[in-house]
């Protein structure tokens, strides 16, 4: 200025000249051309990205460099002129990939925004280089270069709304994970039970033709087929009158392998577990022994044998294939893949004990205590019966990650009906949230878990929701107990 003004002692119009002419001087050329090939851009006047070109610098990242990284504090807006960067998050110990900053996007701090950290890995693919303009340079542009200011609030509620959209359909998918993992971990155990059972039962089935010939050779009046008979269908239908600990199951197997023994009774000690599960006494195989031929008690009691162990293999089928019934018919419940997606009339202790079946493997990795306060009398209510089991689940899921740690966890559901009203108290004796923060938790990508785990999507969907629902979702919290209430008119 003094060499352009001062000391060459010009007029005001001509100093005004010179101060156009020295502006143009600190115009970056390539910079300057590079933004007006910036789609966002088109509208705004030259002068303002002439301004930009002046006061913004050049970054170079070679290909693969990991230009930022989660909690990374963040002061500049960013122009990609060449080359992608591509984004990525840490889940379950490994990067997985989230969206890609292409060329010519803006990204970075914009103004009025309240970013001020990265959440997410950013790694270049080829050769990148990247327009920067520090955040100290917002005051002056918001103040003075309108129509920038108006693009980049626009590109900032774009880029929040494109977030939330691939963030919520990668939720979509970390749920349906959790869902399929789940799901596999339940099945993994009567699956397994089934084809062992099955197994066993035709290898068992196998041994019968040896058998038979000593049975048809059984020579018994009515009286006796009819007692026998009346001995196995009495055990088979109260297999056992209470649970028997590990010493008493082994002191009763003993004594029967014994008195087998002590009868010349074959393969007592392979039988002796059988008869002992269906409840035998030494009195049944006494009586049983006084009513037949010495030479039919073999026979008799191998027959036995054989219809106990074929009723318990075909239970343990049936129980096991059951146990796969009911999953299966909580996932669809739980979907409601069945149903169009309208309001309907549906029972909500329904929708409680299917999440409850859902999530019941990580209630018992984690030891966690369920205790539920239902009341009898609750009307059903008219809702949208998938979105509301996606509340109970994260709702739910969020409890049982706070009580990690915890010494005897517990949650309690309780249902009540106030008026037109039912409520839903879902609460944990975890150590509670900070004060400070429950005004936050239903905050759009607000989370205290570690990055990876949450997203700060979950209590958001929840109020949601339930706001579609006429209702409303609070928390109360002290250390040892937190509550999710959860309030919503019965139609």
């Amino acid at each position: 200025f003094e060499i352009a003004g001062g000391s060459c002692g010009l007029g005001l119009l001509s100093k005004v000249y010179c101060l156009k002419i020295v502006a143009k001087m600190l115009v970056n050329e390539e910079i300057y051309q590079k933004l007006l090939t910036v789609p966002d851009f088109k509208d705004v006047p030259t002068d303002q990205i002439a301004w930009l070109s002046a006061h913004g610098t050049i970054r170079k990242h070679e290909d693969g460099e990991k230009i930022f990284k989660p909690g990374d504090w963040i002061d500049d807006l960013r122009i990609l002129f060449s080359g992608r960067v591509n984004l990525y998050r840490e889940q379950a110990g490994s990067l997985q990939y989230f969206d890609t900053i292409d060329v010519l996007e803006i990204s970075g701090r914009l103004p009025y925004s309240r970013m001020k950290s990265v959440a997410f890995y950013g790694i270049a693919e080829g050769e990148t280089i990247t327009y920067a303009l520090h955040k100290d340079h917002f005051p002056t542009l918001i103040r003075e270069k309108y129509e920038l200011s108006e693009v980049l609030v626009h590109a900032m509620t774009d880029r929040v709304r494109q977030f939330t959209k691939v963030q919520q359909q990668n939720d979509k998918m970390v749920a349906l994970g959790k869902l399929s993992a789940g799901l596999a971990h339940e099945l993994n155990n009567p699956s397994a039970a089934v084809i062992r059972s099955a197994h066993e039962l035709k290898k068992h089935l196998a041994n019968i033709p040896t058998r038979f010939k000593r049975v048809i050779k059984i020579q018994a009046t009515d009286e006796v087929v009819d007692y026998v008979n009346e001995l196995l269908f009495s055990k088979i239908k109260s297999p056992s009158v209470k649970a028997l600990s590990l010493l008493e199951k082994t002191e009763k197997e003993d004594a029967l392998i014994e008195w087998f023994d002590g009868h010349s009774i074959e393969d007592g000690e392979l039988m002796a577990e059988t008869f002992a599960e269906f409840a035998f006494e030494i009195d049944d195989l006494e009586n049983l022994r006084r009513v037949l031929r010495p030479e039919d008690q073999n026979a008799v009691i191998n027959w036995l044998y054989q219809m106990l162990t074929t009723e318990r293999l075909v239970t343990e089928i049936e129980e096991a294939s059951s146990r796969i019934n009911t999953l299966v018919t909580s996932i669809k419940s739980y979907t409601h893949m069945d149903q169009s997606p309208e309001k309907q009339t549906a029972d909500i202790h329904e929708g409680i004990r299917t999440t409850i079946t859902i999530l019941n493997h990580k209630l018992k990795r984690n030891h966690v205590k369920l205790d539920l306060d239902f009341t009898n009398d609750l009307p059903q209510s008219k809702i949208y019966v998938s979105a509301m089991n996606q509340v109970w689940t994260n709702l739910m899921d969020n409890a049982i990650d706070a009580l990690e740690g915890v010494k005897d966890p517990m949650i309690t559901i309780k249902t009540e009906w106030d008026r037109e009203f039912v409520v839903v108290t879902i609460s944990d004796n975890g150590p509670g949230i900070p004060v400070d923060i429950q005004d936050r938790i239903f905050d759009p990508f607000f989370t205290t878990k570690p990055i990876g785990k949450g997203t700060g999507l979950g209590l958001e969907m929840v109020r949601q929701i339930i706001r579609q629902h006429n209702g409303r979702v609070e928390v109360k919290s002290i250390p040892g107990k937190t509550e999710f209430i959860v309030c919503f008119p019965v139609s």
